[in-house]
């Protein structure tokens, strides 16, 4: 009997296609990076990249990335892509960082840029939406910076998430998902997840803000109370209670009838207050107002950042709304060069330590046989006397 539905690989391959991928780069043409990626030149003494995959590697090919090649410099540099909005959708970014100069003091983070930046005069000054990556600066800073742009303020996660502070490849990645919550990944692995709403410490501002927007809003619900009740009629086809005596009651107040019975959607008088605001709340754009991980207009992405000692190397760029393309191709990319690059470090240290050890062998026989000269020449001199 046919195994009913479809294969396992082809339904991996279906979810593949589904992902939307916004950016991808790997530098694989060469010199061709130069025609994607603009150099800012904001400052004639921005330090400048080139293509490398430093002293050693996994491959030598995938491996090249961004390298920095001056010391004591600020760098600048990024790439545009399509314009995107990432609402309701998760947002995932990734790529390889590789301090192979052993990082003292410098950053190692990327940064998401909206469309509109001015990509030759990029400095740091310039609006960025998301922060986020390594940054490493003597014995105190060793951190990954999550950053994200709210309501005009940078606001940082206030967890302390440790980065990785050796000089190999390590993959970096940041999930951001619709509902709030959001993920750091280091080398495929969950460093830290929670809520945007309280990990960045958003909630005070969302309250005051809330607060706020529900003084207006039951403001507003009073006034449009007082005039929607005005559209009212005499109900003709009510009769007076038999029992009504008008000279002790009064004039019999006939019944009124509102039209329409329920206009907008509002409750009669007596309306409670909390079902009102969720009346009203329902269609304002309270939500959307306070989506803290969605951007309307991403459009670029770059490095800006400043380096003590340079030799960083950044590869394997990647934006897309799929967590598991990202995997995938963090696996396909870092996961198959990040073995070999170990082992080919391995080796090189080793030859290193070999020739160091010949070195100081040589110098030593060379010291006993410059003692020995020195000797056969004194003696000598003393015979000529």
């Amino acid at each position: 009997m046919a195994a009913s539905g479809a294969p396992l690989w082809a339904v991996c391959v279906l979810r593949l296609a589904l992902a939307t991928v916004y950016f991808q780069e790997e530098f694989l043409d060469g010199e061709r990076w130069r025609n994607r990626w603009v150099q800012s030149t904001n400052d004639s003494q921005l330090g400048h990249f080139r293509l490398s995959s430093g002293k050693f590697y996994g491959h030598k090919e995938k491996d090249k990335g961004l390298q920095t090649t001056q010391n004591g410099r600020f760098y600048a540099i990024s790439a545009r892509f399509k314009p995107f909005s990432n609402k309701g959708k998760t947002l995932v970014i990734q790529y390889t960082v590789k301090h192979e100069q052993k990082m003292d003091c410098g950053g190692g983070y990327i940064k998401v840029f909206p469309a509109d930046v001015d990509q030759k005069n990029l400095n740091g000054k310039s609006q960025y939406y998301i922060m986020f990556g390594p940054d490493i600066c003597g014995f105190d800073i060793k951190k990954v910076h999550v950053i994200l742009h709210f309501k005009n303020q940078y606001h940082s996660n206030k967890k302390s998430i440790r980065c990785k502070v050796d000089g190999f490849t390590h993959l970096y990645t940041l999930i951001l998902r619709p509902d709030l919550t959001y993920e750091v990944k280091i080398d495929s692995q969950s460093i830290e997840a929670g809520s945007i709403e309280y990990d960045w410490n958003l909630t005070s501002l969302k309250k005051m803000e809330k607060s706020s927007a529900e003084s207006k809003d039951w403001a507003q619900a009073k006034d449009d109370k007082s005039q929607d009740w005005e559209k009212h009629f005499l109900d003709a086809s009510a009769s007076k209670p038999s029992d009504w005596n008008s000279e002790l009651d009064g004039d019999w107040p006939a019944p009124m009838l509102q039209k329409p019975p329920y206009q907008d959607g509002l409750k009669p008088e007596g309306i409670d207050k909390d079902v009102w605001l969720h009346q009203k709340m329902k269609n304002t754009n309270y939500l959307t107002e306070y989506d803290l991980s969605e951007f309307e207009n991403i459009g670029a992405i770059g490095l800006e950042l400043w380096q003590v000692r340079s030799g960083t190397i950044f590869d394997n760029f990647l934006i897309t709304d799929d967590e598991e393309y990202a995997e995938n191709f963090g696996k396909t990319t870092w996961g198959e060069t990040k073995g070999p690059e170990r082992e080919m470090d391995a080796i090189l240290a080793k030859e290193e330590m070999k020739k160091a050890h010949e070195e100081d062998e040589e110098e030593l026989l060379m010291g006993k046989f410059n003692g020995q000269e020195s000797h056969f020449r004194r003696f000598h001199r003393r015979d000529e006397f």
